[in-house]
């Protein structure tokens, strides 16, 4: 028995509370000993026995949990197991292994914006057709192409973007080729320059790639930018395959790095004006001659709708070129313009020369029609303009345009 604690009073024990009993609780007297402190507080009942509060000693922690019940540690148990778990599981969760991080993807207005681009290519001012900008910037490179019996097919024209045609001498006709877009690698045969070539080469700043020349063009070359093969040799070469004079050929690599050397640089000038080419329903100028000299250098033209193109034929037979590896094609100018001008004798007597400067008639084919224009051509320097009938500038379509010199507007008929 804890000592704090003294036994019961034995009349007490048998003595039951009941109810509110005051009397015999009036009748109950303490002992007269004085009581100690524990004595003191105040008693509480128990199972019908007064025992004092005081002298009860307090639970341990560990005593109370020897005196919990099964529905208590169940509780206990069941919180301690859903604690551990989402321990365990947390401690999971945060040391796995990293996982890849998909790249967040916002939709914000300036991410999906698109800077705006600039134009990948530009119109040529030669031929007017979409080229890459630096086409621009190169030099016009003009080349004297001999068109004799002997000399065709010829090669190198088809990539042309324009081409003069003019009798140089004897009623045999000769070409002058621009090229700006294009570079061939095998142009010819490359034969002499004439003073009206030369004027008309000169309206579009251009080099001139020559074998000699009549005495007045050898003069005016002077005032050109001069690819003389007599100078400048190892530019050129010959053909095994003919005869000459028909058999100096070059190349646009070779003439570029010519134009270089000398520093021609840039060819600057007044593109021909073009429009968007528009065929026809309905052609009235399908079939063309042009009458130029005798029947063998006399020009026929066939339109092709399907190309918007005019199939080229001369002599009787249609104009082939062939290019290094033997292939054959038949020429097919975008646009065929015949231009009418005095022509005569040049001083010298044996070449032929032209009245290149002021204006003259001209009949430009182009979509399947033809329209009757004026040209014009101001000064050497100057290019052509052309103007309709009611005096309304007249474009060209782009592509390759072929210039043909006429000294009669009865030397040209067409139909539909």
């Amino acid at each position: 028995m804890d000592p704090g604690l003294r036994p019961v009073d034995k009349h007490l024990r048998d003595k039951v509370v009941v109810g509110n009993h005051s009397a015999d609780r009036q009748q109950f007297q303490p002992p007269t000993a004085v009581a100690s402190e524990e004595e003191k507080q105040p008693e509480t009942a128990t199972a019908g026995i007064l025992t004092p509060r005081a002298t009860e000693k307090p639970e341990s922690f560990w005593e109370k949990l020897r005196n919990l019940d099964k529905k208590q540690w169940a509780i206990i148990i069941g919180v301690l197991v859903l604690l551990i778990g989402g321990g365990i599981a947390a401690f999971l969760v945060l040391h796995k292994s990293p996982q890849p991080v998909a790249k967040k993807t916002t939709t914000t207005k300036s991410q999906n914006m698109v800077p705006p681009t600039q134009p990948t290519t530009v119109a040529s001012t030669m031929s007017g057709l979409q080229v890459d900008p630096s086409v621009n910037e190169r030099t016009v490179t003009g080349i004297m192409v001999e068109n004799s019996e002997l000399a065709r097919p010829q090669s190198g024209i088809d990539q042309a973007d324009v081409v003069f045609e003019a009798v140089a001498e004897g009623g045999i006709t000769r070409f002058l080729l621009l090229f700006q877009d294009n570079a061939p690698g095998y142009v010819g045969p490359v034969r002499s320059v004439r003073p009206y070539y030369i004027s008309w080469a000169l309206g579009f700043d251009a080099a001139i790639a020559h074998v000699g020349g009549s005495p007045e063009g050898l003069q005016d070359m002077k005032k050109a930018k001069d690819l003389d093969q007599f100078t400048n040799g190892s530019f050129f070469h010959r053909i095994s395959s003919r005869y000459a004079p028909h058999n100096v050929y070059t190349s646009i690599a070779n003439m570029n790095q010519l134009e270089i050397q000398k520093n021609f640089g840039k060819s600057k000038y007044t593109p021909l004006l073009r429009r968007a080419e528009t065929p026809s329903k309905t052609p009235n100028a399908k079939s063309i001659d042009l009458t130029i000299s005798s029947s063998a250098f006399n020009v026929h033209y066939d339109y092709d709708p399907g190309t918007n193109t005019y199939k080229r034929s001369e002599g009787g037979a249609p104009h082939m070129v062939v290019d290094e590896q033997g292939n054959q094609t038949q020429l097919h100018p975008k646009v065929v313009v015949a231009l009418t001008m005095d022509q005569g004798i040049a001083p010298d007597d044996l070449h032929t020369s032209y009245g290149t400067l002021g204006f003259g008639h001209a009949y430009v084919f182009q979509d399947g029609n033809v329209a009757e224009a004026t040209w014009k051509k101001s000064s050497t320097s100057g290019n052509f303009t052309f103007t309709d009938s009611k005096g309304a500038p007249l474009g060209l379509n782009p592509g390759q345009t072929w210039f043909t010199a006429v000294n009669s507007n009865d030397h040209v008929s067409y139909k539909p």
